[in-house]
């Protein structure tokens, strides 16, 4: 079959193991289902995979993708639920030691077929497009997570978006809008606040601005360069929600603000497979369309990832079959 897969691991020319041609069928444990892709997206994981990290050698070659939308063999259309763990851990599959992603263990999305435990298999609903759908198994399951499980915040209150140009960013923007906050971003150049202030957030600023006024909760998925930043913008009180480290992770701590204002630090990964369902019907619910920044047939996909290293597109990278 069809499929763009890492041959080998390169730590430091990703691209020069990025293949694309033909991979075995894949077989079908007891369990799991066969699903035909229709739609796939790209992040930053598959990059990390292309590098090695977080992957064995010798579990090359490796079908890239964690996310994707496609069809049961009934012709039922799911969302691909990307986190293979066991829920009965603490009712929460992204707190089970041993759970893996797609394309760390298991093959991915960017084929024509990929075989997931059946649970994974999550029905769409009808108002998302199969591009769509295929964004919100990480991207925005992550955003869903911090904004709705993780922050605490209520309707009203005042957020701030560190980057909002990113893929995790944006869908944060949208959520947030959609959910009645008040939604405030940084961006490093004037086309990247625009994209903001076209998803709904409310005012933008210059990254590491000084804001008109303190934050009930900052969303962080830069790191380093935009720590400091994001310290100093809280309300005492006020909760820092992480989900990655783009610039580097290893900020400083900034400890006597961080105790004296008694201010929240707060790690989220992912989501639960009941959170995506809940994510998909709100996303449907509320007539949110997410912000797609390039739409690619899978056989160009070295054109999606080229962007994606060269920082070009905003939003979510999309390759359809």
């Amino acid at each position: 079959m069809f499929a763009v897969y890492a041959s080998e691991p390169n730590p430091t020319e990703p691209l020069k193991s990025l293949t694309v041609g033909e991979r075995p069928e894949p077989e079908v444990a007891d369990g799991w289902v066969s699903v035909d892709v229709a739609a796939a997206s790209l992040n930053m994981h598959d990059l990390w995979t292309l590098r090695g990290v977080g992957i064995k050698p010798d579990q090359f070659p490796m079908i890239l993708g964690c996310d994707g939308a496609g069809r049961l063999a009934d012709g039922s259309e799911v969302v691909l639920y990307p986190v293979i763990g066991d829920a009965a851990v603490a009712g929460d599959e992204t707190l089970d030691p041993k759970r893996s992603l797609l394309t760390e263990k298991y093959q991915g999305t960017f084929a024509d077929t990929v075989v997931v435990p059946a649970r994974n298999a999550v029905p769409k609903p009808a108002g998302l497009s199969m591009a769509q759908a295929a964004v919100m198994g990480t991207a925005w399951l992550t955003a869903y997570r911090m904004l709705f499980v993780k922050s605490g915040l209520r309707p009203g209150q005042t957020m701030l978006v560190q980057g909002a140009s990113g893929g995790v960013a944006t869908a944060l923007v949208q959520l947030g809008r959609a959910a009645g906050m008040q939604v405030w971003a940084t961006g490093r150049t004037d086309a990247k606040r625009a994209v903001a202030e076209r998803l709904g957030a409310d005012a933008t600023f210059p990254s590491g601005a000084r804001l008109p006024a303190r934050v009930d909760a900052v969303f962080e998925t830069v790191g380093e360069a935009t720590w400091a930043h994001s310290m100093k913008s809280l309300k005492p009180g006020g909760a820092i929600v992480v989900s990655g480290s783009t610039s580097g992770p290893n900020p400083g701590a900034d400890l006597q603000r961080l105790f004296f204002l008694q201010l929240r630090v707060i790690g989220a990964t992912m989501g639960t497979r009941g959170e995506l369902a809940d994510l998909l019907a709100f996303v449907a619910q509320a007539g949110i369309t997410p912000e797609i920044g390039l739409e690619l047939p899978m056989e160009q996909a070295e054109e999606g990832f080229s962007a994606m290293l060269g920082g070009d597109t905003t939003g979510k990278i999309v390759f359809t079959r």
